[in-house]
């Protein structure tokens, strides 16, 4: 199985190029759209989000990620193995909390691979969908094919902290999801968000129609919602809105 993580949309033609690529190279492997709508060139809060959405897929699937404001600039295209899954994209930050939380040990090399014909700023289409086919057709050897082995950089991003006390997407409900793991803040305080104070609930049906509530969302991430209602508008939260809640460690 090929998944697709892109900040890419449905709208235009790219996310379909995209597949007809891996369509053509890799036409028996079923491809599945993980995510697209990554918070647009955010390659921070997309980073918080990737290793948890990828949590529950079966080992051995290839995750094609693409966040990538700096295409066609100084950053590699890499390909990373941790969790006994394969993922392919750019070495900008997008998969660092993947690799430090990676329960596997970790193995990176640098795509060298280049068809005859690369733009300058669609890679997606022109060497990682390419890549990801070889990978899913498996081709995961490296050995003169598409890539050498390279080593990750962990120091690059040292100040990006292990849980980040931001609101790092907001889903179609208006639902705030933020980059805090639910195991590692302290549900025994109290937590206020623009003045106004969340309920600790396992799910929305434990607060009154209404009600703003702070809960662990199926990612294991903490999330701000409104039952029956839009927490964004009510809290007055956007992508990026810093939020404050008591953290046990950063761990």
């Amino acid at each position: 199985m090929i998944v697709t993580f892109t900040d890419f949309g449905f709208e235009g033609p790219y996310l379909g190029q995209m597949r007809s690529v891996l369509y053509q190279n890799a036409p028996g492997v079923q491809v599945i759209d993980l995510m697209v709508d990554a918070p647009a060139f955010d390659v921070r809060a997309a980073a918080y989000l990737l290793p948890r959405v990828m949590e529950p897929l079966a080992k051995g699937t290839v995750c094609l990620a693409i966040v990538d404001p700096g295409v066609g600039g100084t950053r590699k295209p890499i390909v990373l193995e941790a969790n006994e899954r394969w993922f392919i994209g750019p070495d900008n930050g997008l998969f660092e909390l993947l690799v430090r939380q990676s329960e596997t040990a970790v193995r990176c090399w640098e795509i060298t691979y280049r068809p005859e014909t690369v733009s300058a700023s669609f890679h997606g289409r022109d060497i990682f969908a390419h890549v990801a086919a070889m990978i899913a057709n498996g081709d995961t050897t490296a050995s003169l094919t598409w890539g050498r082995p390279l080593t990750y950089d962990k120091a690059v991003r040292a100040d990006w902290t292990n849980d980040w006390a931001r609101v790092i997407y907001i889903d179609w409900y208006g639902n705030c999801m933020t980059g805090l793991r639910w195991n590692q803040i302290d549900t025994s305080s109290r937590v206020k968000v623009g003045g106004i104070e969340l309920t600790f609930a396992k799910t929305f049906s434990d607060c009154p129609v209404g009600n703003a509530l702070c809960y662990q969302n199926s990612l294991g991430l903490v999330e701000f919602a409104i039952n029956q209602g839009n927490a964004a508008e009510y809290l007055g939260l956007g992508q990026g809105s810093p939020v404050s809640v008591r953290m046990l460690s950063d761990k």
